[in-house]
C-alpha cells in the first residue's frame, strides 16, 4: 500500500489484520506485525482490539522489529554463540567496552574516539555486514582497523554472553541464511506478514522480511516513498522504490485520500516533492473545502522571524483573522535544526506563551548549555559549588572519583569553597600525576575568567593563542563578556571536546553553543545574562495545560496540527548545506521529502518563512531564500512579505529570474553555483554593527564624520535610513523599518552606494 501523507495508513494495515482474522485465513499466533516504535506497536494492537475485541491480546508477532528479534534469537542463542539468558548492552556500556578494545590496540582514543568507531559499526550491522561480510573499499575505516576490531568487539560480545541492539537482527538473519530448515520453521508458522512504515527499513530488516515471506509471499508493506527522511540512520528509499522487482507479481495500491489537509497544502506538498526523480509517484486529493492558502513570508532577520510568529500565535488564540479561536496545543513550530529553537523559546519565554520542546530538552536544558552556563556561573561567582562539580571533570581532566572525593574533604575541613579546597590540595600536593597539572590549569583559568569579570585584568594572557569561538567575528565587534564567554569555552577546552567528538550528535551541539553566545550579545554583562536565564526558567508556567509544540521536522512524523509555522526556509538552512555536501543529489532529494513532510503536518493552516538576515559564525550574512520555496505552486500560495526584502515579490515578480511553478523555470543551483552568487555571499559578509552598539558606545568627539544630517544611507541589518543627528564618529539613523539607532559611521554606507548588497 502506497500512502500518502495522512490517507490513513495504520487505518488500513489494523483494517487489514480485523479481516484476516474475522475470516479466519489465520490465527492471530500465525500473523506477524512489524512497526518501528513501541508505541506505534501498543497503538496498532489496541486498534486491532477495538475492531475485533479481545483476539488482538493473543497476537505474540505484533511487535517492533528488535521486540520480535529478540524472541527469536532467545530461541536459537547457541547458533551463534550465545546463551537464551544473553544481555542486550546500552550505549553506555557499549562504548566502555570499544575503549578498552581501542586502548589494547594501542590507538589514540583522542583521534579515533569509541563513539565513532561504534558509529561505523552500527552502519555495517545496519547493511547486515558481520566482520567477514565488509567490503575492501571500506577497509581502510577507523585508521586501517575498523574490521579488526569490529572481529574483537563481535568476539567480546559472545564472550560476554551479549549483544548491542544492531545484533538483535544482524543474528537472526545470519541464522536464517546458514540455517535453512529452521527458516523453513518460521515461514510456515507466519501465514501472513504486515509491515509499517516500510519506507525507513534498513538493508538488514530488509533481508530479515524478505526471508521470512519467501514461502507464503504473504507480505503487505505500508509506506509513503515521499516521507523517507531517515537515511542519515541507515533507512533505504530503494527497499520501497524496488518492492515490486523484489517481490513479483505484487500489487501495488494507491491510497491517495487526504483526510488531514486543505486542498491548498496539498498542493504545495505535492508540487515540491513532483521535483524528486527517486519516486513511485502519487496524487494526493481530499474532500475538504478549500481552506486559506499556505503563507509565505520574509523577515528582516531571525529574530524578527520569532517575533513575528509569536505575535500571531497569540492573535490565532484569540480568534483573529479565523473561523475559530485555536488552542496553544493546536499549534506548532517545525524547524530543521534544533538550534533554530534558541529565538523562538527565548521569545515565548519573554511574552510568557507556554510551550513545550518535543523530542529532545528545551534550549536551557541541553547538557551543553547546562555544562557552558555552569563555566559562566564560575566566572562570575567562584565560590558555586555546584557549577564547580558540574565542570571540573568535564572535559576530562585526568580526575577520578576519589580526586574529586578528596577535594570535597578538603573544602569541607577547612569551611571553603571547592575552588579554594582544589587550590588548597594542590598546594599540599595531594593530587599527583596529570590530573594536578590539569586540575591546576581548570584553577588558573576560572581565576583569570573571574578577573575579566570584574574588569580588573585583560580577557586574554598576552601569550594566549586561543582562537574565538566564532573566528570570523571582529574583536572589534565583540563585547566585553561576549568575548568573555567565547574565551571561557575556548580555553576551558568544551570547544575542543565536541570538535573532536565524532558522534552526529556533536555538530548539533556546537551549533546550539554558538546560540549560546549570540544570546549573550543582548545583556550588558554576563552576570546580567545569567540572571535572566534563571529568572525566565523559574516563572516558566508549566502548570498551563495549552502550550505550543516546537519540535524538528523529524520528530514531527506521523503527528498532525491544525497550524503549523515552517520557519528557517533558506538555502543552506533548509535544505541543509551538509546533506547536501554528503550525499549530493540523494541529499537533496531528502531534505526535500523532509519539506514534504513538515507541509502536510498541517491541517488547516500552514506558514513558511525565511529571514532575509542570520547570523552564521558570528557575522550578519544575507540569506537567499530556500530552492523549496521557489517550488511552491503560485496559485496555491499567499505572499505576506513585506515589499524590499529577497523574495519579497516571489519568482518571477520578484525579478530574481526564477518562475514559481510558471513555464521557463530557471535552474536555481545554477544561481547558487554562480560566480555572480559567489561575489555576492562575499560581499555581505562583510562585519556589521550589532544592535548592543547602541548601549555600548563610546564616542569620539574628535573624528569628523563624511556625512550630513538629512543623508541616505544603508546598514545591512536595519536596511534604509535618514541621518538625524551626527556626534563624532557616531549617526543618529532614523530607519525606515527598525527606527531609530546609534550607528558607527563606518557600518553603513550612502544609500546610492547599496548597489552591492542585495537590497
Amino acid at each position: 500500500m502506497l500512502a500518502g501523507a495522512g490517507t490513513g495508513k495504520t487505518k488500513a494495515l489494523t483494517a487489514r489484520i480485523a479481516h484476516i482474522l474475522n475470516t479466519h485465513r489465520a490465527r492471530a499466533n500465525e500473523i506477524l506485525s512489524v512497526t518501528f516504535t513501541n508505541k506505534a506497536a501498543r497503538e496498532m494492537k489496541e486498534r486491532v482490539g477495538r475492531l475485533i475485541g479481545d483476539v488482538a491480546e493473543g497476537m505474540p508477532w505484533m511487535g517492533t522489529f528488535h521486540s520480535l528479534s529478540v524472541k527469536i534469537l532467545r530461541r536459537h542463542a547457541e547458533l551463534v554463540g550465545l546463551k537464551s539468558n544473553f544481555t542486550i548492552l546500552d550505549t553506555d556500556d557499549q562504548l566502555r567496552l570499544l575503549k578498552q578494545l581501542i586502548a589494547a590496540a594501542n590507538i589514540d582514543e583522542k583521534r579515533w574516539p569509541a563513539r565513532m568507531l561504534a558509529g561505523i559499526i552500527d552502519g555495517w550491522k545496519n547493511r547486515a555486514m558481520t566482520p567477514d561480510r565488509v567490503p575492501s573499499s571500506e577497509a581502510a575505516a577507523f585508521n586501517n582497523r575498523g574490521t579488526e576490531l569490529y572481529e574483537q568487539y563481535q568476539d567480546r560480545l559472545r564472550n560476554l554472553n551479549a549483544t548491542d541492539f544492531g545484533d538483535l537482527l544482524l543474528h537472526c538473519v545470519v541464522i536464517f541464511q546458514k540455517y535453512p530448515d529452521l527458516l523453513e520453521q518460521y515461514q510456515r508458522r507466519f501465514r501472513y506478514i504486515l509491515v509499517d512504515e516500510y519506507q525507513d527499513t534498513n538493508v538488514c530488516q530488509y533481508l530479515w522480511l524478505r526471508l521470512l515471506a519467501q514461502a507464503h509471499k504473504n507480505i503487505c508493506c505500508v509506506g509513503d516513498d515521499d516521507q523517507s527522511i531517515y537515511g542519515w540512520r541507515g533507512a533505504e528509499v530503494g527497499n520501497i522504490l524496488r518492492f515490486e522487482k523484489d517481490f513479483p507479481g505484487a500489487q501495488v495500491i494507491r491510497l491517495e485520500q487526504n483526510y488531514r489537509s486543505t486542498p491548498h497544502i496539498l498542493a504545495a506538498a505535492s508540487a515540491v516533492i513532483a521535483l524528486n526523480e527517486g519516486r513511485l509517484g502519487k496524487t494526493l486529493w481530499t474532500e475538504e473545502s478549500e481552506g486559506e492558502k499556505v503563507r509565505l513570508i520574509g523577515h528582516w532577520d531571525g529574530e524578527e522571524e520569532a517575533r513575528w510568529v509569536g505575535e500571531e500565535i497569540e492573535g490565532l488564540q484569540r480568534g483573529r483573522g479565523q473561523r475559530r479561536p485555536h488552542s496553544l496545543d493546536d499549534m506548532a513550530i517545525l524547524v530543521r535544526a534544533s538550534h533554530q529553537m534558541r529565538a523562538f523559546e527565548d521569545r515565548f519565554l519573554t511574552i510568557g506563551l507556554p510551550y513545550r520542546v518535543i523530542g529532545g530538552p528545551r534550549f536551557y536544558e541541553r547538557q551543553e548549555i547546562r555544562d557552558a552556563m555552569a563555566y559562566f556561573r564560575l566566572a562570575v561567582s567562584p565560590d558555586d559549588d555546584l557549577a564547580f562539580e558540574r565542570v571540573v571533570n568535564t572535559p576530562k581532566r585526568g580526575l577520578g572519583d576519589k580526586a574529586v572525593q578528596l577535594i570535597q574533604l578538603e573544602a569541607r575541613g577547612l569551611g571553603m569553597p571547592l575552588l579554594e579546597g582544589a587550590r588548597s590540595l594542590l598546594a599540599k600536593g595531594g593530587i599527583g600525576g596529570k590530573g594536578a597539572a590539569q586540575l591546576r590549569a581548570f584553577v588558573e583559568g576560572v581565576d583569570r575568567w573571574h578577573a575579566a569579570v570584574m574588569n580588573t585584568r585583560p580577557v586574554l594572557p598576552e601569550d594566549s593563542l586561543v582562537e574565538p569561538l566564532l573566528p570570523d567575528t571582529p574583536p572589534a565587534h565583540a563585547d566585553g563578556h561576549v568575548r568573555l564567554a567565547e574565551v571561557i569555552l575556548e580555553e576551558s577546552g568544551y570547544i575542543s571536546m565536541w570538535q573532536n567528538d565524532k558522534t552526529p550528535e556533536a555538530p548539533g551541539r556546537l551549533e546550539n553553543l554558538k546560540e549560546l553566545v549570540k544570546a549573550l550579545e543582548q545583556f550588558d554583562s554576563l552576570q546580567g545574562f545569567l540572571e535572566h536565564v534563571a529568572l525566565i526558567m523559574d516563572n516558566d508556567k508549566e502548570e498551563a495545560e495549552e502550550k505550543v509544540t516546537i519540535m524538528t521536522l523529524h520528530a514531527a512524523k506521523g503527528l498532525e496540527f491544525p497550524v503549523v509555522f515552517l520557519p528557517g526556509w533558506e538555502e543552506g538552512l533548509f535544505p541543509s548545506q551538509r546533506s547536501m555536501d554528503e550525499s549530493g543529489k540523494k541529499g537533496l532529494e531528502e531534505e526535500r521529502r523532509l519539506a514534504y513532510v513538515g507541509i502536510t503536518r498541517a491541517e488547516e493552516l500552514c506558514t513558511i518563512s525565511y529571514a532575509s538576515n542570520r547570523r552564521v559564525y558570528g557575522q550578519w550574512q544575507s540569506q537567499m531564500p530556500s530552492r523549496f520555496v521557489d517550488e511552491l505552486p503560485a496559485d496555491h500560495v499567499e505572499v505576506l512579505t513585506p515589499p524590499g526584502l529577497m523574495g519579497g515579490g516571489y519568482g518571477a515578480a520578484a525579478g530574481h529570474g526564477f518562475s514559481s511553478g510558471l513555464e521557463d523555470r530557471v535552474s536555481r543551483a545554477d544561481v547558487y553555483n554562480s560566480p555572480g552568487w559567489r561575489r555576492l555571499q562575499e560581499r555581505t559578509t562583510r562585519p556589521m554593527a550589532q544592535p548592543s552598539e547602541a548601549r555600548n558606545i563610546t564616542i569620539d568627539a574628535t573624528a569628523v564624520s563624511a556625512y550630513v544630517t538629512g543623508e541616505r544611507v544603508f546598514h545591512q541589518k536595519f536596511g534604509y535610513g535618514e541621518i538625524v543627528g551626527i556626534e563624532g564618529d557616531k549617526l543618529d539613523v532614523e530607519f525606515d523599518h527598525a527606527g531609530l539607532k546609534k550607528i558607527v559611521a563606518r557600518w553603513v554606507v550612502p544609500a546610492h552606494q547599496a548597489d552591492d548588497v542585495p537590497f
